[in-house]
């Protein structure tokens, strides 16, 4: 049997596609939960190595194996400080399926990173064309580096969620959030290399993954308080220096916790 299908004919399949789909993304939204969340962390990096490139000076060396800490900025009169001052972090996400098990979500760490002073640190390449393999003691007259307005780690993350206890008409809930994603890393550089100062200042200066694992417990269907553990692995470059270039990568653990809301749409 032959079927033959006229302009109507596709004019209906057209609309009927079209509501579908309509009918789809209205039932997403109706079913869809949006939350946003504030809080403060802490970090631990592993050791780096950063190098350096001044090719007006003739140099081109590196620091191995620098050490490094945060800079918290919450152990010493918290309430008494900016909200910004601190290492924080905010999330916005959104869950978008009928269950609510999956979701995406924006989030930036203001996370700050400070090469530790006075430790022993092997320099090797060229300063001034001539070949270097040598120890310094870091300091204001070798290397003072610090992403103390922050690295800085903005990300898209994939969320899952898993629930553990759903209790009392959903007036409280407990549940685990697997998070996985990427984006770039907005530092703010400030150093001192050699005695010689960079201008400090913010730039786009990388790209950084990570994977962090949060339990939330939620309060009457709409307050929240979340517990993260994070690993980040970040990777910075074209980091400006005085008459030059730096960069580096590193891993960091880092742990926060936070308040937040969740409303559905």
């Amino acid at each position: 049997m032959n079927i033959i299908f006229s302009k109507k004919h596709f004019l209906i399949l057209g609309i009927l596609i079209n509501a579908t789909i309509s009918f789809s993304q209205k039932k997403i939204v109706k079913n869809g939960s949006f939350y946003f969340s504030w809080g403060y962390n802490a970090e631990w990096y592993t050791h780096s190595d950063i190098h350096i490139s001044q090719p007006a000076l003739n140099n081109d060396y590196t620091f191995l194996n620098i050490k490094a800490q945060d800079h918290p900025g919450w152990n010493d009169h918290l309430l008494q400080k900016q909200l910004t001052i601190p290492q924080y972090n905010y999330r916005i996400g959104y869950f978008f399926n009928e269950k609510q098990t999956w979701g995406i979500e924006i989030n930036f760490d203001h996370t700050k990173y400070v090469v530790t002073q006075g430790q022993s640190d092997h320099i090797s390449g060229k300063i001034n064309g001539r070949n270097v393999d040598s120890t310094i003691i870091t300091g204001n007259n070798t290397l003072l580096w610090q992403l103390n307005n922050g690295a800085n780690f903005l990300e898209l993350n994939l969320v899952r969620k898993l629930s553990i206890v759903d209790a009392l008409n959903s007036n409280f809930q407990f549940v685990c959030l697997l998070k996985a994603g990427a984006g770039p890393v907005i530092p703010h550089v400030q150093n001192t290399i050699f005695g010689k100062d960079n201008t400090p200042h913010f730039q786009f200066g990388g790209w950084n993954i990570d994977a962090d694992v949060s339990f939330r417990a939620t309060f009457f269907k709409h307050i929240f308080l979340e517990y993260a553990n994070k690993v980040v692995y970040a990777s910075y470059a074209n980091l400006r220096i005085y008459d030059g270039l730096a960069k580096q990568s590193f891993g960091c653990y880092e742990m926060f916790l936070c308040i937040g809301g969740t409303f559905k749409l």
